[in-house]
């Protein structure tokens, strides 16, 4: 049985599945991974990607945060791609319960997931700290220097940022949906980053799957481990 059919078998068998993904599910959309060889982590700045996406940053040097924001984090022609689509189908279907995501660009939302818990927020929302008023990415990359609200308040992005807190909802929620899953897939994660990679030992059933395109610390607890593109490896997955 190949690898495919393997993966297909599991997830026809399965009826509460969550989906654990992070960068590489993007990738494959155009947004580049922070610590590939062509990503943020590579490239040279003022001040190293870490500061600069910071609270304190943001908190003393607004103005450089928002140039640095708007260029680097909003990518607003990324489409999602097969691994986005399969995924909403298979939440359609019901056996998809949740998808779990570092990342913050919202792509699942936009192939149609409904159940998403954004561990790292999301860039299309942002909110007014004087009196809440939300706006959405294309507000953020119309605006000049920083963007105020009507009320004359600055706006922050919803995404966590160095130095913050994850949201306890969002990591309740996550930690329950894994714990309750009958199978969890876990894809394009190298599952370095934590706490957010922590949250995979909340699920205690047979059925974990890898799908990655380089090894992970948590290869050897996979029933099945398949080398490669998530995007291509779900995109031969049946309903």
């Amino acid at each position: 049985m190949s690898e495919i059919d393997e993966l297909q078998k599991m997830i026809s068998e399965s009826r509460n599945i969550v989906f654990f993904g992070g960068a590489g599910v993007s990738t494959e959309s155009g947004i580049p991974d922070f610590r590939s060889v062509d990503g943020l982590y590579n490239q040279q700045y003022a001040y190293p990607p870490e500061v600069m996406l910071s609270h304190s940053f943001y908190v003393d040097h607004t103005g450089e945060f928002y140039d640095f924001y708007r260029k680097k984090m909003i990518f607003p022609d990324a489409k999602p791609n097969k691994a986005h689509y399969k995924l909403a189908e298979l939440e359609k279907a019901g056996r998809l319960k949740a998808v779990v995501t570092q990342n913050i660009d919202g792509l699942h939302q936009v192939a149609g997931s409904k159940t998403v818990f954004e561990l790292h927020g999301s860039v299309k929302r942002n909110t007014c700290l004087r009196c809440g008023q939300h706006y959405d990415e294309t507000f953020i990359l119309k605006s000049a220097g920083v963007p105020t609200c009507t009320c004359g308040g600055t706006i922050k992005p919803d995404v966590v940022l160095y130095e913050e807190g994850l949201d306890q909802d969002t990591i309740n929620g996550a930690v329950l949906s894994i714990r309750d899953a009958d199978m969890l897939i876990v894809g394009g994660t190298s599952l370095v980053v934590y706490p957010a990679a922590g949250l995979i030992d909340y699920f205690g059933g047979d059925n974990l799957v890898l799908i990655n395109r380089s090894v992970t610390s948590y290869d050897r607890r996979a029933r099945l481990r398949i080398q490669g593109s998530i995007g291509e490896v779900l995109g031969q997955i049946s309903v």
